[in-house]
């Protein structure tokens, strides 16, 4: 029979046909699509003359059977994690991290990409520009020695990566809290249906320390019991990880010729050097220790005593909601989930960018409970699709993300396929969970309207710093009056959230930014401070951590960094490693260029800059000459720092 994922899907847009592919199809594609991928490679290194179109564009589209196979095996693993998953991992993920090293260590590629002539255009200067710094950061100038050692490294990462996320997920399935019904005082009738299982009710941790129910369990030994559970993930199968990836990433580094892995990945992001992603943390971690332990003694004013770690949300909440009006409970009624995408989030999409999103019910996922829904141009176009996968389940690893199945090239003649993902218990939403919303599809938005020639340059192949900016400016819109009173109606009455808890939940996003800003800079500084290790690798992990928040000051009484080192997903199996800083970084981005959005409204002609200068360039473009095409001017500091509650904080 034809292995399903080793011939292109006849399904629109390339979508890959589900309900034909097993896990059993995934290892034989494997080996099958690295043969071809190897093949096409040596074509590429024996060809008689070397052009721009039978080398570089070759390489560009060489590999696309591989793309189908792990597209599809990553997604799924992510989302529907199983042992049989895991077990097919450890057997490809060596073998892929080995075939990629190859290819990038081939010298006759190299050389002949490095002697092409390049054609004057930008996007394919640009190109050539990265694929000649790519090659040299994955060892192309090495001797043998070195080239060898590096294949070592790189496959032993990979290695642990996954094997780090693996524990994690396991730990976070075992630590699922069980509870009375009494202890979940606090809760409404709907998130307790949500978390009753035959009798009991069982709480999954989700991924920052800090717990979102914290802020409504009305217990306190319950918020203990929920915030405990979270600060034991990792503990006992995730130290070595930690160290071993640490050492690793500083010597493959240094084989590089760089001083640390901080050096080695922030060359490549728009923050230009480590020494500034430092400085970033450095400059604005007194000013929000301060406000925190402010806000601390405010919230444990009203609750009577000091608060720790497990009851400072609750009481930061009920702070919340006696200054400013919010019951968190009676405002879920006016989010509930379909009605937000919808009536808000697709909404937005349409008075920004004239797009329409429509649901393909003849379409498939890959579950039952993931849709597929069709973006059109306002003329009917069909840009691509997008699936959203939103209830939680234990086999999907925890957070919000969103991620590709097909990218956008016109080389390749493909439109996107893209999926976000979250892990939502409850119909009715949170605040939170209505940003996460909009901030997941501003990353779709970014590979739905992407609009270049090489796969490379694709939607969001771009620098972790910048790739947060058009999420983080997406979720503006979540509040914004124009899109919120179209979407935010009472699940009962019908009713339109009314203008003053509208107001309230504005004034709301300073409230409390100085436990979110501390809690934030202080999971950057430690992700920093790792990967900043010039020499020996501390083996005390909890004494490394205490002296980071310590020398920044951070270590505010009852603040969690918002992740430790051993449950610190993003940095140990994410990709995030020196680059969990680019989140502030994207939002100094954000909070000023959505200053020009309110000048000048939430329109099409806003839209349309905003498509055209960053969504649909990818990473084609320099990125400060594409803010400035969208701003009229470089980034200004300012609005971060007033929006954080910040001002007066040089950064």
């Amino acid at each position: 029979m034809t292995n399903p994922l080793l011939t292109p899907s006849t399904l629109p847009y390339n979508l890959p046909d589900f309900a034909a592919i097993r896990l059993e199809h995934v290892e034989p594609a494997f080996e099958e699509a690295l043969k071809r991928h190897a093949a096409e490679i040596a074509d590429i290194t024996t060809a008689a003359e070397a052009t721009w179109a039978n080398t570089v564009e070759a390489f560009e589209l060489a590999g696309q059977d591989l793309d189908r196979v792990m597209s599809w095996f990553f997604n799924l693993q992510g989302t529907d994690s199983t042992d049989e998953f895991d077990a097919v991992a450890d057997r490809i993920v060596p073998k892929l991290s080995a075939h990629v090293d190859s290819i990038y260590q081939n010298d006759a590629l190299y050389q002949r990409i490095k002697g092409v002539d390049v054609p004057e255009d930008a996007e394919s200067r640009r190109l050539h520009d990265e694929l000649l710094r790519r090659f040299t950061r994955r060892g192309a100038d090495l001797d043998a020695a070195g080239k060898s050692r590096l294949q070592e490294i790189n496959r032993r990462l990979s290695e642990l990566s996954e094997r780090f996320g693996r524990n994690l997920l396991a730990d976070t399935k075992k630590l699922a809290v069980e509870f009375t019904r009494d202890e979940l005082a606090g809760l409404s009738e709907g998130q307790l249906a949500a978390y009753e299982d035959g009798g009991r009710y069982v709480v999954p941790i989700e991924l920052p320390t800090t717990q979102a129910l914290q802020s409504e369990l009305e217990e306190s030994a319950a918020r203990h019991k929920l915030f405990d559970a979270s600060r034991a993930r990792g503990k006992d199968t995730n130290p070595d990880i930690v160290l071993e990836s640490v050492a690793l990433r500083q010597e493959r580094a240094k084989l590089l010729g760089f001083d640390t892995h901080a050096d080695y990945v922030i060359a490549e992001e728009t923050a230009g050097t480590a020494a500034a992603a430092r400085q970033l943390i450095a400059d604005l971690a007194p000013a929000a220790a301060a406000n925190a332990e402010a806000e601390c003694k405010l919230a444990g004013e009203l609750a009577g005593e000091e608060l720790g770690g497990a009851d400072w949300p609750y009481w930061q909440a009920k702070r919340r909601e006696e200054e400013l009006g919010i019951d968190e409970a009676e405002l879920r009624k006016y989010f509930p989930l379909e009605q937000v995408l919808t009536d808000g989030v697709f909404y937005a999409a349409n008075l920004l960018y004239g797009i329409t999103v429509q649901k393909r019910s003849d379409l498939a996922g890959y579950r039952e409970d993931v849709d597929v829904w069709e973006v059109k141009e306002e003329d009917g176009t069909g840009i691509g699709l997008l699936l959203t996968d939103y209830n939680a389940r234990p086999s999907k690893r925890g957070g919000a993300w969103m991620s590709s199945f097909v990218d956008q090239s016109h080389l390749a003649g493909t439109k996107p396929v893209v999926v976000n993902v979250m892990s939502i218990s409850s119909n009715l939403l949170t605040i939170d969970e209505v940003t996460t919303l909009f901030h997941e599809f501003g990353h779709a938005l970014h590979g739905l309207l992407s609009d270049v020639r090489y796969p490379s340059h694709s939607g969001t192949n771009v620098p972790r710093d910048w790739v947060e900016f058009p999420s983080q400016i997406n979720e503006n819109y979540a509040f914004a009056p124009e899109i919120a009173r179209n979407y935010a109606r009472h699940v009962d009455t019908g009713e339109v959230i009314p203008a003053p808890l509208l107001e309230a939940m504005d004034a709301s996003r300073q409230f409390g930014q100085g436990f979110t800003t501390a809690e934030y800079l202080a999971a950057s500084a430690i992700d920093l401070a790792w990967h900043s290790l010039p020499g020996d690798v501390p083996s005390d992990i909890d004494a490394f951590e205490a002296d980071v928040l310590r020398e920044l000051g951070l270590d505010v009484e009852g603040l969690e960094p918002r992740y430790r080192s051993t449950w610190f997903n993003h940095i140990f199996a994410g990709g995030y490693s020196a680059g969990y800083y680019s989140y502030l970084w994207a939002e100094a981005l954000d909070a000023d260029g959505y200053q020009l959005v309110a000048e000048e409204g939430i329109n099409r002609e806003t839209g349309a800059k905003f498509r055209e200068t960053i969504l649909s360039k990818g990473s084609s473009r320099d990125y400060a000459e594409a803010y400035r095409a969208f701003r009229g001017r470089d980034k200004d500091t300012r609005p971060l720092l007033e929006r954080r509650g910040l001002a007066g904080t040089d950064a």
